[in-house]
């Protein structure tokens, strides 16, 4: 009988998250979730023992939840999944510009979107290196231009994550371990901002890209079908940088 893979998700409760939950439980493997919230038993999906209830926000949080991690697998990890992401508005909800956003806010970004990303992949480096697994960040179009909604500190921990991509596959190569990353563009999900439909008119293919369309991607890059890939981008934005 094969052994049933592994899934590690952060930011798992809702859009790109909660399809790739889904995406992956449909394919049979066991999905470990992180999230501030608490497991919901209303989930169809796993139960509350592969649910870690942990704000990425707080670093000595996160570095404390590596060892809970530890305990919920059983010596291999097939794939981690950098996805939880914050993205703080303004009062009136539009963007905060670099000269707007205080460092406390800056911290708060960097430590869930990018810092996360190593403390979890290289606390897990032995379950990892045992599965020959992959790892997979979720980045943005926002990496590499300025964009009407997204902040500047989201913008700056995004592109920096690419980078880390970048130095994370040529160090974990030799391990066995692959890391690539996705990089979204306007996808339908709760986080979207009003105006979006303007943005949407000069995308080639004239339409949001959908949850699933980017859990579909995330498969692609944690199973054997992309074996040689890694240390790449992979934009998902039907055309938008183009």
């Amino acid at each position: 009988m094969d052994e049933r893979k592994v899934i590690l998700l952060t930011g798992a409760s809702r859009g790109i998250g909660h399809a790739t939950v889904k995406r992956f439980d449909r394919e049979g493997w066991r999905v470990l979730t992180c999230s501030r919230q608490p497991f919901d038993p209303r989930c169809p999906w796993g139960g509350e023992d592969d649910h870690i209830q942990l704000d990425l926000a707080d670093p000595q949080q996160t570095m404390n939840a590596i060892a809970e991690i530890h305990n919920r697998l059983d010596g291999k990890l097939h794939a981690l999944v950098n996805n939880a992401g914050i993205s703080p508005k303004t009062k009136e909800g539009g963007r905060l510009s670099a000269l707007e956003t205080d460092l406390r806010t800056w911290g708060q970004v960097f430590h869930v979107n990018f810092f996360a990303s190593i403390v979890l992949a290289r606390g897990l480096k032995e379950e990892l290196c045992a599965a020959k697994g992959s790892v997979v960040n979720v980045t943005s179009i926002v990496g590499s231009r300025v964009h009407p909604f997204a902040g500047a500190a989201y913008a700056t921990s995004k592109a920096a994550l690419k980078a880390l991509t970048r130095e994370m596959a040529h160090d974990f190569g030799p391990l066995g371990v692959r890391v690539n990353a996705i990089a979204p563009g306007e996808i339908e999900t709760s986080i979207l901002s009003p105006g979006t439909e303007k943005i949407v008119e000069n995308i080639p293919m004239r339409r949001l890209g959908q949850p699933s369309e980017v859990a579909d991607l995330i498969y692609y890059l944690c199973s054997d079908a992309s074996s040689y890939v890694t240390g790449t981008e992979i934009e998902v934005n039907g055309g938008q940088h183009v």
